[in-house]
């Protein structure tokens, strides 16, 4: 009984991390872009979710966009309209940074566990 009662804390604990990280990430990157407390917390919120909050069938798809935010956290592709508004465009690239640091450490975590999954012996027939 009690181990069900800590999985249940732990599944909440993910889900609110999950929302919250990127809500935390949406608004710091607008207002505090560069909030050391604020990045260590999603980072560590990032965390998180790639130990508890995502299933094996969510694997490839949470990698798949996880890649699509990190790229486009670093690329800076919105710097294209910086003549049409230099403090949006600033303000997208500051979020898509922080949406990109709250997600790569929930990709590390599936992508190692993805890893040991296909490192497994499986079926050998070729």
């Amino acid at each position: 009984m009690i181990g069900k009662g800590i999985n249940r804390v732990l599944s909440i604990a993910a889900a609110i991390s999950f929302f919250s990280g990127y809500v935390i990430a949406i608004v710091a990157g607008v207002l505090w872009p560069t909030n050391e407390p604020i990045l260590i917390a999603l980072l560590a919120m990032g965390f998180l979710v790639g130990f508890l909050n995502i299933t094996g069938r969510e694997i490839m798809p949470y990698l798949v966009a996880a890649i699509a935010l990190i790229v486009i956290g670093t690329t800076h592709p919105f710097n294209a309209f910086d003549r049409v508004n230099h403090d949006l465009v600033v303000n997208i690239n500051d979020v898509t940074i922080l949406l990109a640091l709250f997600t790569a450490p929930a990709a590390l975590v599936q992508a190692i566990r993805a890893g040991i999954t296909l490192s497994a012996p499986g079926d050998q027939t070729s």
